[in-house]
């Protein structure tokens, strides 16, 4: 069919596609609609062709055929490609002069020159502006509900910057794929990440009370345990499984566990935790009496957060018998800070 062999793009996109080099040009940035026509026939055959179609939109193909070059030229044609790396003889290439027609030489063979000048074609008018458009924090029901009467079937999916995250189709949503989520360090869907209530609960790892809003459809593996921090959890199952962190992640979890315990002199902290904390005290590669001093001197809420910031830093929301609130705390090594906004965190909390 013709609209195969119809190429819209310029001579010098052309060019640069089928790594060739310009003998002759006209107009070369110009963006045209060309038909593409392969000279591999007879030479009466070719010319009858030739004629068939209007000169000023013909891009022929030809390998060392002067027999197929000469109509060419003769007719006119908007380019002429030469493959297999070959040159106009003299004559001809003044004849292209004489007849405005660009001269291109390519390296390649003839069926790979053609195959890369189809694919020299410009993609606007491939393109689809006016479409539906979906944010990837979108729900799956939320997505449903707004795509389901449209006829557009491909739907890109944008992340926060507007760029193209993935791409849904309609069939996805007959039986969309769930995401498989731990819970770590709560086990309450109103604390989990946004859309946790379509995902699959596969794993949950804690050490705060047990809500009641978690179900699952299958059993899954429930770690909760009394202990101070759940990096002490999360540090025993690396030692239980054998493998050792790297210095970086074990001074993280030895982070999360000064943190919570307030370096082991929280009434939560436990003999596990402590000795966990021993563990890692041994890999992490850092003295963690002094950086627990930098650490609490530094993560200060009180020192470098707004009291509205600070109540909600560390804040957890509760549901119980119908009544909705919320919980936050914060680590401080000493009440020099405290005193002097307790006031303004008073009004900050109601």
């Amino acid at each position: 069919p013709l609209k195969s062999r119809q190429v819209v793009s310029s001579v010098t996109k052309i060019c640069d596609v089928i790594k060739g080099q310009i003998l002759h040009t006209v107009d070369s940035e110009s963006t045209d609609e060309m038909i593409v026509m392969v000279g591999a026939m007879s030479a009466e055959g070719f010319t009858k062709r030739l004629h068939q179609y209007p000169a000023e939109h013909l891009l022929v193909v030809s390998g060392d055929r002067p027999t197929i070059q000469l109509p060419a030229l003769e007719h006119g044609v908007r380019v002429l490609v030469v493959t297999g790396g070959f040159a106009l003889s003299p004559g001809l290439l003044q004849l292209a002069k004489l007849n405005n027609v660009t001269v291109i030489s390519c390296p390649l063979d003839t069926a790979t020159t053609t195959m890369r000048i189809k694919s020299a074609r410009r993609i606007d008018s491939a393109i689809q502006t006016d479409c539906i458009t979906l944010s990837s924090k979108t729900p799956i029901a939320d997505v449903r509900a707004s795509i389901e009467r449209t006829r557009q079937s491909l739907f890109p999916v944008l992340d926060d910057e507007g760029n193209l995250f993935g791409v849904l189709s309609k069939s996805d949503l007959i039986s969309p794929p769930k995401t498989q989520l731990i819970l770590v360090d709560h086990n309450e869907l109103g604390q989990a990440v946004l859309g946790a209530e379509e995902s699959d609960i596969v794993e949950v790892l804690d050490h705060h009370r047990l809500g009641g809003s978690l179900k699952s459809s299958q059993p899954i593996r429930f770690i909760n345990e009394p202990v101070g921090s759940t990096c002490t959890l999360v540090a025993r199952q690396f030692r239980a499984a054998g493998l050792t962190p790297t210095p970086a992640i074990a001074l993280c979890m030895a982070a999360g566990i000064i943190s919570d315990t307030l370096f082991l002199r929280s009434p939560t902290a436990t003999e596990i935790d402590r000795n966990i904390l021993e563990w890692l005290r041994g890999i992490c590669e850092v003295d963690l009496d002094q950086f627990a001093k930098e650490f609490f001197a530094i993560g200060s809420a009180l020192r470098t957060c707004k009291p509205g910031e600070v109540v909600r830093e560390d804040c957890k929301e509760f549901t119980e018998r119908g009544h909705r609130f919320s919980i936050s705390q914060i680590e401080e090594i000493g009440f020099e800070l405290f005193w002097g906004q307790h006031l303004e965190l008073h009004d900050a909390l109601v």
